[in-house]
């Protein structure tokens, strides 16, 4: 594919901006009437398969949590995730945007993420109501 190809999957395509890759095992934790179902789909088309779910029962490449404030302890569910993620695996952790209900200041997210031995390597928003942090473990 050309770079132009790719910069117009970005733009059509607002997963495109999240590095899912073609055969990706992702698990979805936090769903519920509030996703994106937009960026879901795109995540899907992305990896070619369907997004698993809170049930799955294998490691994935990419964990995508949905988190909003009254979710509980956002450490808590980070901890929760890395248990579920191939070794070099991927935490996308989306909140809702600043005014959104269920804001959660990026400060929080920091810290929990932090607390929970995981670094952030990037923060993009990623859909009208959601913005993203890109989680990784430190290399062992």
């Amino acid at each position: 594919m050309s770079a132009t190809a790719d910069h117009a999957e970005e733009r059509t395509n607002p997963a495109g901006r999240l590095g899912f890759e073609p055969g990706q095992v992702v698990q979805e934790i936090g769903y519920d009437d509030d996703v994106d179902h937009d960026l879901r789909e795109g995540i899907e088309s992305l990896i070619g398969q369907d997004i698993v779910d809170e049930d799955y029962d294998d490691v994935a490449d990419v964990v995508l949590l949905w988190f909003r404030d009254e979710d509980g302890d956002l450490t808590d569910a980070l901890v929760d995730a890395i248990g579920l993620l191939e070794d070099g695996g991927v935490v996308w952790l989306l909140v809702p945007k600043t005014g959104r209900d269920g804001y959660i200041e990026p400060s929080d997210v920091s810290e929990a993420a932090q607390t929970a031995g995981l670094s952030q390597t990037k923060s993009i928003s990623v859909a009208k109501d959601w913005t993203g942090a890109r989680l990784v473990a430190p290399k062992r």
